[in-house]
Formats: C-alpha cells, structure tokens, sequence
C-alpha cells in the first residue's frame, strides 16, 4: 500500500517521504501505539487520501510547463491545431493558391519570353522589307482607334486612292496625326509602316522662326514714305495698331476687334511697302510670310507650317503676321489635281487658324493677320466672310494730286538740276502705279551716272519717263484686271 500511495503521489506531483506522504507518515505514527484503531485509522486515512487524489476540487493545480514557439508551430502544421482548425485549413488553401500563381507566373515568364524573340524576328523581317522593298508615301486622312488609321496616296494620274489599313506595332503614335507623312507598304494590306517626322530635328520649328523679322532686320519704310496713300495708312493702323496698342478701346465699346486686314489692288500700289511700314512702327513680333512658301514640296509640309507660324505668333504675342500674296494659297478650288488638294489643306489650316481654335476662339488671343494679293477675285470666299479678313483696303493707281507726292518722294534724295519740273511729270495721264513712277526715278538717275554728270536734268526725266511708259506691262493690269 505504502508503494502505491508513493506512485500516487509521484503521478501526481507530490515529493515523497521514503515512499510515504508526510501526511501519512504523521497518522501512522500516531497511531501505531493504539493496535487495532490503528489499522482502522489506516484505511480511513487511505481512503480519504485516494479519494483527494482522484477528485482534486479542493486540491490545488500545478502549471504545466509552457510550450515554446518552433514546438508550437511544428504541432500546428503536423495537425495538431486542437481548437485552430479553421486556420489550418485557410493555412492549406492560401499554400495551394501561392502554388498555383507560382506555376502561373512561370508560364507567363515562358510566354513572354517567345513573344520577345517573334518581336525580334518581326522587327529583323521588318527592316528587311524596308531596306529591300520600295515603300510608297502616303498621308493620313484620319487615325481610327488605336491599329487602323484612313489613307491617301496618290497614283501616277494624280488621282487619289483612299484606303483602310492597319497601323504596324512600331509606328510612332505620336507623329501619326492628320496630314502627316506615312510610308505604307507596296502589297495589296498598303499597311502604315513608319510615319515620316514633318518636324524633324525641329525643323518645323526653325523654320517658323526664320519668318520671325528681328528687332536689328526691321525695314527702315515708315509711313511718310508711303506717299499718296493717306486713307489706306489711316485704315491698316486703326484695324492692326489700334487693338494691340489700345485695346481698352475696342473693350470700351463691347466690340471684338478686327482680326485680319486684306490689302488688294494693282500691283507697285504700295501694298507690301505699307505692310513693312508697320513692321517698321510697331511693337509687336512680325512675321512675313510668302504665300507660295506654304505649299511645301511633300505632303503635309504646308499645314503644318501654318499652325507652327501661328503657334509661334501666340507665344511671341501681341504680333503680326503678314502673307504676301496670299492667292498662291486661298484661291477658290477649279479642279480636283492632287496639287490643289494641297493648297486646299493648307487653306482649311489658315481658316482654322484665324477662327481661333488652337488660341482662345476670340480676336483678343494678340495676333493680326495682314494678307496682300493682287487678285481679290480669285480668292475663296470663305476667307473673305467677315470674323476672318474684317478689313479690306484698296489700293487704287494713284491720281494726280497722288502721283505728285509719290514723284516729290522718290525725288528726295536725288540731285536734281534747277530745270526738273516734277509736276508737268505728275499731270500726265499716262496710267503710272507708284512703282512705276519710282522706276522713272531710277531710269533719269542711271542716265545721268551714264553720262557722268553730277545732277539729274530734266532730258534725263524724259527719257526716263518714256522707258518706262512704253513698256508694255505699264498700266497693262489696271486695263485688265479694273476696266474690264
């Protein structure tokens, strides 16, 4: 009994006493001198023992000792969860799902890599036909979504043929635009290749600038040096110096001001000589711009220096910009060649321009249009509507009193012997623009350096005057153009 109340006791974390309790030995000995009670003692005392054991409610616990981590992690993932289930199953699902994107993702890095060498191949196949195959040049009409794009070529009658093609992969998509310059394929797909760079290396750019007058290039004319044209100077100032000197006027009165002024009339009138007057007196960027400079050699070169001259004047504004004969590119369409599709673009560029779509929509964006022809009757009229060319201006051949100034100017400078009579010269009615007239002047001078004389006599006017006036382009255009 003493050996199993020991083991008992081990079992439960007591520490013997040579085998026995200490509570056990004190009630043996105690009752070891009774006899007989003493065995009843015993069994009651055993009893009461075995019964603590068995039932410890008023027993006390002892601490088990604590679990570390790495045993508590290795119980876990050997299913030992205990009430951690449901997190040993999430546990297995996101192990599975982490598998399944690795073998996913080292599919993709497969993909990727062939996708990689067929680029290669394509590019290398690409350059090759490029390099072997004669490409035909093209111009985009209009860019569908992202892979197609509308197409005009033009065939060897100069017709046009307009396709539907695909966009190649490597075509820059930032130079495929309206108008711009494309290489298409030579087989029947006619696919955009490559977009040709209109602007290339600045280009565009440098070229708009050079149409920029500088400060130092200004021309010396000023307006008293425009003899004869009070009227036009006084209109040309009101509609092109007025609103970018004083525009709380226009702004006063609630009125936008004009836009564009249109100087027309027979040609050495004083048109151009008026337009570098201006450049002369004001203060705002000019630029001077030929009308036949806008129709570029290749495809889309005439559109996009329309809007990079206005773009510049909106940067450099308030400024000016003056076309000269401006029919090269606004006259009214005859026929349907693929060169008057040409000049058609780039005056539908012009009249965007002017409207203000890239600007502000309004005259006050600082910009004035000057434009210059001797053929008003030729031109569109969709440029001539009002809210575009606001101003017309006429330049007439000069009357009697006009022709007298103009002869006193182009005089000024000249050594003059005491018998010249300038106004027996102005009185005739021969029909004399103010080119002319100044032609007169040249010719009288050059016969007297001929004839190595200090002063300009009046013979040396006469045979001027008669040089000039029997050439047959003299008055030939008023006759034509204004008679008839």
């Amino acid at each position: 009994m003493d050996k199993a109340l020991a083991s008992g006791a081990g079992d439960c974390g007591f520490e013997s006493h040579r085998g026995r309790p200490p509570s056990l030995h004190r009630t043996l000995s105690f009752h070891g001198r009774t006899g007989t009670s003493m065995a009843v003692a015993a069994d009651a005392t055993v009893a009461q023992l075995h019964r603590t054991l068995s039932c410890p409610s008023d027993f006390f616990y002892l601490v088990p000792p604590p679990t570390s981590q790495a045993e508590a992690v290795y119980r876990f993932a050997h299913g030992e969860v205990g009430d951690d289930a449901d997190l040993y199953e999430l546990l297995h699902s996101l192990e599975r799902e982490l598998e399944e994107l690795d073998q996913r993702e080292e599919r993709v890095r497969v993909d990727m890599a062939q996708l990689r060498r067929e680029v290669r191949s394509t590019e290398e196949a690409l350059k090759g036909v490029q390099q072997d195959t004669p490409l035909v040049v093209g111009h985009v009409v209009e860019i569908v979504g992202e892979d197609h794009a509308v197409v005009e070529e033009e065939t060897d009658d100069g017709s046009p043929h307009g396709y539907y093609v695909r966009v190649h992969g490597a075509v820059d998509r930032a130079r495929l635009k309206p108008s711009a310059t494309v290489l298409l394929h030579a087989s029947p797909s006619h696919a955009v290749l490559e977009a040709l760079p209109v602007d290339a290396a600045g280009e565009g750019a440098a070229a708009a600038s050079s149409l920029l007058v500088a400060e130092g290039e200004r021309p010396g004319v000023t307006y008293d040096d425009v003899a004869g044209c009070e009227a036009q100077k006084r209109e040309v100032r009101e509609a092109v110096e007025l609103p970018l000197t004083h525009p709380e006027l226009f702004a006063r009165v609630g009125v936008d001001p004009p836009r564009g002024v249109l100087l027309c009339g027979p040609p050495g009138t004083g048109k151009t000589m008026l337009a570098r007057a201006v450049a002369h007196h004001a203060s705002a960027a000019f630029f001077r711009v030929s009308g036949a400079a806008l129709v570029g050699k290749f495809l889309g070169e005439g559109p996009q220096m329309v809007r990079d001259v206005f773009r510049l004047a909106r940067e450099k504004a308030p400024s000016i910009i003056f076309i000269d004969e401006v029919d090269a590119v606004a006259a009214a369409a005859t026929s349907d060649s693929g060169a008057d599709r040409e000049v058609r673009r780039v005056l539908v560029e012009l009249l965007a321009q002017m409207d203000g779509f890239d600007g502000d929509g309004r005259a006050g964006d600082g910009v004035r249009v000057i434009m210059a022809t001797n053929r008003p009757d030729t031109l569109d009229p969709a440029l001539l509507r009002p809210g575009r060319l606001d101003r017309r201006v006429e330049f007439p051949l000069p009357d009697r009193r006009q022709r007298r100034l103009v002869f006193r100017a182009c005089a000024a400078g000249m050594s003059l012997d005491g018998g010249v009579d300038l106004e027996s010269l102005a009185a005739r009615h021969d029909r004399m623009s103010a080119a002319e007239i100044a032609a007169v002047c040249f010719e009288a001078g050059m016969r007297a350096v001929r004839g190595d004389r200090p002063v300009v006599t009046s013979e040396d006017f006469e045979e001027g005057y008669r040089a000039v006036a029997k050439r047959p382009e003299c008055g030939a255009y008023y006759e034509l153009s204004y008679d008839s």
